[in-house]
């Protein structure tokens, strides 16, 4: 039996992906201020996504940083945010003046962060905005290929660790798990958190790999959270994480 993630990436697959996110490119409003890199890859020739570990160097609030830094040691670190412990996160940061639009934006940030130049083929489009700490963010997918083939110089003032998890992993269920958050005392919604690789993925981050495996396996994976329209901050649910 073929694992979940196979063929994900496959010329069929990129050609309905690359459909859809045209079709909702004409349905978005406003600009975006930061962009994220999404990077779908084959490792082994297994589909697979990479993840950065944000530095600890980079304490406290930094111009470059869309990620989210976590508050707390369990599941239930909320959208507010304090600390310089390291966190799972995309290449991705605020747009420069230089930068065209939002792929500019990704695609530079890729090369400071992780030493890979990406050509624009490379890009399949861009997933919804969303917001982070008040910036409207677009997550912009892109396949870098089989991961063998490619040589990264992650930059250690940004990067402390690469690592990636199959697109099998993640559309497991016992991977995925959630948290629900409270605002002024009662239930206001419930975010993504992927589990049992070397690294929790949560926050922001998880949005997104949530938002990428509806668009890579709209038959296998469905959304269980609820995401606010904006940042709000919130409070955790006794009990809430699974």
């Amino acid at each position: 039996m073929a694992e979940p993630g196979a063929g994900l990436l496959s010329s069929g697959s990129e050609r309905r992906c690359r459909a859809r996110l045209a079709a909702a490119a004409g349905r978005r409003g406003a600009a975006a201020a930061a962009a994220v890199l999404v990077p779908l890859c084959s490792v082994r020739g297994r589909p697979a996504l990479l993840f950065t570990l944000r530095s600890r160097r980079l304490g406290g609030p930094h111009s470059g940083d869309v990620r989210y830094r976590r508050r707390g040691a369990g599941t239930g670190a909320g959208p507010a945010l304090t600390g310089a412990v390291a966190s799972c996160s995309f290449p991705g940061g605020r747009r420069d003046p230089a930068d065209g639009d939002a792929v500019a934006t990704a695609l530079r940030e890729t090369r400071e962060e992780l030493g890979l130049a990406l050509a624009a083929p490379s890009v399949w489009g861009q997933l919804r905005l969303l917001p982070d700490r008040g910036l409207m963010v677009a997550p912009v997918v892109a396949n870098l290929g089989p991961l063998e083939d490619l040589t990264l110089t992650p930059n250690p003032d940004e990067v402390e660790e690469v690592f990636t998890l199959p697109l099998a992993h993640l559309l497991r269920e016992e991977n995925q798990g959630y948290t629900h958050f409270r605002t002024a005392g009662r239930y206001g919604y419930t975010l993504p958190v992927f589990l049992n690789g070397p690294h929790k993925v949560w926050g922001l981050t998880a949005i997104i790999t949530e938002l990428t495996l509806e668009l890579l396996a709209p038959d296998r994976y469905r959304r269980k959270t609820h995401v606010p329209a904006r940042s709000p901050s919130a409070r955790p649910l006794e009990g809430g994480s699974t």
